[in-house]
C-alpha cells in the first residue's frame, strides 16, 4: 500500500445539520505517498450529496504544490455555511501531510 490517510479538523459554525452530531468538521484523505496526490477524500457534512461534492472536489490534487488551488476551489465552488470549516479543515489536514513528510524524510 502507498498511501497514507490524514485528516483534519475545524470547528462547525452553529446553524448546520452537522453541528447538531458533530462539534468540528473533519476532512479525511488518502494520500499517495511519493506524489502526495489525494486518492480520496471524505468529510463530515451531514449529506450525502456534500461528502460526495467535496471528494470530487479534492480527488487528484497533489500536496506537493501547497493547499492554496483546492482551498481556493472550496471557497469558490462550495456555497453552504461549512465553506469556511471546510476550507479550514484543508488547511489543517495539509498541516498534518506537511509533519508527516518531515518525519518521512
Amino acid at each position: 500500500m502507498n498511501t497514507v490517510f490524514i485528516a483534519g479538523h475545524a470547528r462547525l459554525p452553529s446553524g448546520m445539520a452537522a453541528k447538531s452530531i458533530y462539534e468540528t468538521l473533519t476532512i479525511t484523505a488518502e494520500i499517495d505517498q511519493k506524489y502526495g496526490v489525494i486518492v480520496a477524500a471524505n468529510c463530515t457534512l451531514a449529506t450525502e450529496h456534500g461528502k460526495s461534492f467535496i471528494q470530487h472536489l479534492l480527488r487528484g490534487y497533489s500536496l506537493q504544490d501547497g493547499i492554496e488551488k483546492p482551498v481556493d476551489e472550496i471557497k469558490a465552488r462550495y456555497l453552504g455555511k461549512a465553506g469556511n470549516a471546510l476550507a479550514s479543515a484543508l488547511k489543517d489536514l495539509y498541516k498534518q501531510y506537511k509533519s508527516y513528510k518531515q518525519i518521512d524524510e
